[in-house]
């Protein structure tokens, strides 16, 4: 039986730019972290939504159906991109058996007080024989799907 998510259309749809290195880095960590879910953090630019590095970091939660970013890999990604005067534009991780749609355990952590509004979601689909990239924004509980575009490296 297929399953249709409602995806809310929203002002707030912005588009992701990820770098092929970028988008190579997070399908690998991904494909690497089978059978559990792997996570990472999105680092760039906010105002362009231009994520120029890609930081994979370890799923504490070590499960097959849940991820939890390192809080002192987070710090250390806050750190260093500070340093490169850019800034942590989102996150992603897989899901190794469903769809590249946010889980309604997804939308709750987005959508705790402490969350970022203007991250962007990036979800890997390990379900297929071909990985899967999709992003979303999630505000106050709803999703809004957003295009992703690849550009070549080194492309500003």
């Amino acid at each position: 039986m297929a399953h249709h998510h409602r995806v809310v259309p929203v002002r707030w749809a912005f588009v992701l730019k990820l770098c092929s290195e970028v988008y190579s880095q997070m399908l690998g960590h991904c494909l690497a972290g089978l059978p559990d879910e792997a996570c990472g953090l999105i680092v760039g630019s906010s105002s362009t939504s231009r994520a120029s590095r890609c930081f994979p970091t370890r799923n504490m939660a070590a499960s097959a159906k849940l991820y939890t970013v390192d809080p002192r890999e987070h710090l250390q990604v806050e750190r260093e991109a500070e340093r490169l005067g850019i800034e942590i534009i989102g996150v992603f991780h897989s899901h190794t058996h469903t769809d590249a749609y946010p889980s309604q355990t997804d939308v709750d952590q987005a959508s705790t007080p402490l969350s970022d509004p203007s991250w962007h979601y990036v979800l890997v689909s390990l379900r297929d024989t071909h990985p899967v990239l999709r992003a979303y924004r999630i505000v106050d509980g709803q999703v809004a799907e957003e295009p992703v575009v690849l550009e070549p490296d080194g492309y500003r």
